[in-house]
């Protein structure tokens, strides 16, 4: 399906990417993770250069040495949740810094590279997200949810919601509770 798209990775990506540098504090980073509900970002030198990548991967890697219930915390983060205090004052203790627990290096597009082919390098790669450089200078980043969008709008082009279609699940729900509240008065 996305063969057949036009896109390409200038078309899809974030322009305001998260970054940090590889001296940034585990706990700004892990903030800032959770604050932008990201789950990856990229780690960049003064220049502006991407040296390497941040993935929860690399943070749930860096805590096995954490007992079990703090192993869980970090699944939480992922997802969303707030941490628990004694987990935060471990990351303020310890003072690490992200180039102890971040990916070297990355796999990077150019702006115009088709999006069939940054899925492809995705799953070769197994990597859920791909910075997009100009000059080897970072300019957006792509993720497998901006992939997920491409394909959402190419089968809506070819496929368009007849009128009345639902959109979201809790449309649906609105719209059952609402029928259900029109019979009930019936």
């Amino acid at each position: 399906m996305l063969d057949e798209a036009v896109f390409t990775a200038g078309d899809l990506m974030t322009r305001d990417v998260a970054v940090v540098y590889p001296d940034t504090s585990l706990l700004d980073a892990v903030k800032l993770m959770a604050r932008r509900k990201i789950s990856g970002m990229p780690v960049v030198d003064d220049a502006g250069m991407v040296v390497g990548m941040l993935s929860e991967g690399d943070l749930v890697r860096w805590h096995e040495g954490f007992s079990e219930r703090e192993a869980r915390w970090l699944d939480m983060l992922a997802e969303g949740f707030e941490l628990a205090q004694d987990f935060l004052k471990e990351i303020q203790s310890a003072h690490y810094n992200i180039k102890t627990v971040m990916s070297p290096g990355a796999i990077s597009v150019a702006e115009d590279m088709p999006a069939r082919e940054i899925a492809a390098l995705m799953h070769s790669k197994g990597i859920k997200r791909v910075p997009v450089l100009r000059d080897g200078k970072l300019v957006g980043i792509v993720a497998r949810s901006d992939l997920v969008r491409a394909l959402a709008l190419r089968f809506e082009e070819e496929h368009p919601a007849p009128p009345g279609a639902v959109a979201t699940v809790d449309e649906a729900l609105r719209r059952r509770r609402a029928r259900i509240a029109h019979e009930d008065v019936l």
